[in-house]
């Protein structure tokens, strides 16, 4: 992920942004003395009676959501939060705390660690895999594709138009020539709009970025891993026929907050989208709990108003038809037994050490119900040294990408052992590794890669980490089980099939993998100390680090769909 993208990436922020019941340009801005907030209502309170609660608050409600009970409001009392944390029908309010402008893009101390890291390896040689026939002319260094046979499934099943997959990111390039035959312009949404104190100039007068653009690059990553055209250019997608819909719900700078990521997914559910990607975790804590004695009164209202919002919204998605996936995590942690939180709140107030009970505190989305917890992996097929694990929250492993993989041999320490996808120009420009007329900068020709149409309609490439990257492999193969086999849905046009069904035949045709040898795995070779030790519980069929197995796309699509029965 991006900033933080702990999700897969890294950074995100508050929650406060636009609701999907009202358009952008029906939300006036509010004066300098007018703050906003999030509201959530208690379970089984009507509408009627949540605003009617906020008013007498001393709120002004701008914009709805009431199948998941979320309200936006703007109040000039300095003592709202509290009374509405005070109020029966509502659970909590979060203010939106501005800390400053941050820069648009900061790179990522785990996706982009090739491009921190003080002593890079010379000789970057990608890993050279044999050119499979009827692949793109980058897909050669495409090692996950191989890692989950993507190659002989291509064969069999390469995706239907009429399958959706939702990318619920910071936005998704739809100018670049692998991305474009697949964009959905008339599905894709933005729900996160711009907010100058950390994502910079509004680009446009009504902050509200156009669709078929991404200013921080991470979702245009994720997209193409998942279905990237098979058409002769750049790099092909686990499924590259279905049909890519841009969720914009994080913002430019990475930071993703409640309201966008909410309205996102009841947008998804309302729309027929099959699969959603999540690579991130909705700030600004890196674990909303119930009743943490490190946060005040309000602070442990409005975690307790995200956690609600988020089940809800899961759940909402998950009844209408929407397979939910998710990236377990960067923070190299048993996500059973979380360590103390030193980085909470990232947005609107100072990080300080916050303990985690485990049994009250939870990672959103990856601990949310129905979302499939996806771990990373290295070339080597051996646990990312960053990535997150354990029994609790994992479903399956997947490549993620791994910098330092291959210890003692010349791969070593080389970004070819990390997962290239598409990439939005104006971000690598910004970076300093393509120029001004587009060409690729000296020093970057083994990290960043160009490659355009008989047109001249040019594509760009980079390398990324993290579980972050992980996940969309997962989804790529969900959408490619709902392609074989998916039932048409009449109501709404295209194919659909239950997501328990989808989840059941991904753990099923998973490639199971045991524990490493020995289970506690170290990383001193790789350069890294004690933090990073992981244990692998579990046995062969299922354990903390590969889940029920590595994602095969080859025997997702061949193995049978066996009847599934709710427990």
């Amino acid at each position: 992920m991006s900033r933080r993208f702990t999700a897969g990436a890294v950074a995100t922020a508050t929650t406060l942004a636009f609701l999907v019941a009202a358009p952008a340009s029906s939300v006036t801005a509010a004066p300098a003395s007018v703050t906003e907030y999030t509201v959530v209502a208690e379970d089984g309170v009507s509408a009627d009676t949540a605003i009617a609660a906020i008013q007498a608050a001393g709120g002004t409600v701008v914009s709805r959501t009431d199948s998941v009970g979320l309200y936006q409001v703007t109040s000039d009392r300095s003592d709202f939060a509290s009374r509405v944390t005070a109020a029966e029908s509502l659970i909590g309010a979060s203010e939106k705390k501005p800390i400053g402008w941050a820069p648009k893009k900061k790179l990522d101390r785990v996706e982009q660690e090739n491009l921190l890291a003080a002593a890079k390896a010379k000789a970057n040689k990608p890993n050279q895999g044999n050119k499979k026939a009827g692949m793109d002319p980058l897909d050669d260094k495409l090692w996950g594709l191989e890692m989950m046979r993507v190659d002989k499934a291509r064969s069999k099943e390469a995706g239907d138009r009429r399958v959706t997959v939702g990318i619920l990111d910071t936005g998704l390039d739809a100018s670049n020539p692998d991305l474009a035959p697949n964009f959905s312009w008339s599905l894709s949404r933005n729900f996160a709009p711009d907010i100058p104190e950390i994502d910079g100039p509004c680009e446009v007068a009504s902050c509200l970025d156009p669709i078929g653009t991404d200013d921080d690059g991470h979702g245009t990553h994720v997209a193409g891993t998942i279905g990237a055209a098979a058409n002769g250019t750049g790099v092909s997608g686990v499924a590259p026929n279905v049909t890519l819909v841009g969720l914009k719900g994080g913002q430019d700078s990475g930071y993703f907050f409640l309201d966008p990521v909410v309205n996102a997914l009841v947008h998804a559910a309302d729309v027929g989208i099959d699969v959603v990607n999540m690579s991130f975790y909705v700030d600004p804590w890196a674990y909303n709990c119930l009743n943490n004695p490190a946060d005040s009164a309000e602070e442990q209202a409005s975690q307790r108003a995200t956690i609600r919002a988020m089940h809800r919204a899961l759940d909402y998605a998950h009844y209408r038809g929407v397979t939910l996936v998710g990236a377990l995590g960067n923070n190299n942690e048993d996500l059973g037994a979380p360590r103390t939180d030193t980085s909470s709140p990232n947005y609107g107030g100072t990080p300080r050490p916050r303990p985690i009970d485990n049994s009250s505190c939870w990672d959103l989305p990856i601990e949310g119900p129905h979302v499939i917890g996806v771990s990373s992996l290295g070339p080597s097929g051996k646990k990312s040294d960053f990535s997150n694990y354990g029994t609790e929250q994992i479903s399956v492993a997947a490549p993620g990408g791994w910098f330092r993989d291959g210890f003692g041999t010349p791969s070593f320490r080389t970004d070819a052992n990390m997962i290239l996808s598409s990439y939005p120009k104006k971000i690598l420009q910004a970076e300093g590794s393509v120029d001004a007329d587009g060409n690729i900068v000296a020093g970057y020709e083994e990290s960043v890669f160009k490659d355009c149409t008989a047109s001249g309609e040019c594509g760009y490439y980079t390398y990324l980490q993290g579980t972050s990257m992980a996940a969309p492999h997962a989804s790529g193969v969900a959408a490619l089980i709902v392609s074989k086999f998916g039932k048409r849905d009449f109501g709404r046009g295209g194919l659909t099939l239950d997501p328990n069904k989808v989840e059941n035949h991904l753990y099923r045709t998973a490639a199971e993998h045991a524990c490493p040898t020995p289970r506690l795995q170290q990383y001193r070779n790789e350069g890294r100390d004690e933090t990073y030790d992981a244990y692998c519980a579990g046995g062969e069929n299922f354990n903390g680090f590969y889940g029920y197995g590595i994602v095969d796309a080859y025997a997702a699509v061949t193995t049978p769909l066996q009847p599934w029965k709710r427990p």
